[in-house]
């Protein structure tokens, strides 16, 4: 199950492009349904059907246009697991920075999503 949803950045190409962050309670859930609404110039993210908090965002005059001409955005979102992908409890005496290093999966997905106004 999502645990938190968080929006990290929006910007304009072609399209209105909102990069977030989802947080897991488990390497194994999968259930996670985004929902993308606007409320005057209020973004909001949301999982459906699971009551957690949303993640909102004001955009800018630009950036509202765009999305109520597309009635779309280009949603980016970035997994972490709880626990998985946090503060490290236990640090090597000797890492390695070099290009054998080695560094949990991040999970990364990409999506247009349908806005409702």
């Amino acid at each position: 199950m999502v645990k938190s949803i968080e929006i990290t950045k929006s910007s304009i190409r072609e399209r209105l492009i909102i990069d977030s962050e989802v947080w897991m309670h488990h390497p194994d859930d999968h259930d996670f349904q985004p929902r993308a609404s606007i409320e005057g110039r209020i973004l909001s993210i949301e999982n459906a059907g699971k009551s957690i908090e949303p993640a909102n965002i004001e955009l800018s005059d630009e950036e509202y246009v765009v999305a109520e001409r597309d009635r779309l955005i280009e949603l980016r979102v970035k997994f972490g697991v709880t626990g998985m992908h946090g503060v490290l409890t236990h640090k090597n005496p000797n890492p390695r920075t070099g290009p054998n290093a080695k560094k949990l999966a991040e999970s990364r997905w990409k999506t247009l999503l349908p806005l409702s106004l």
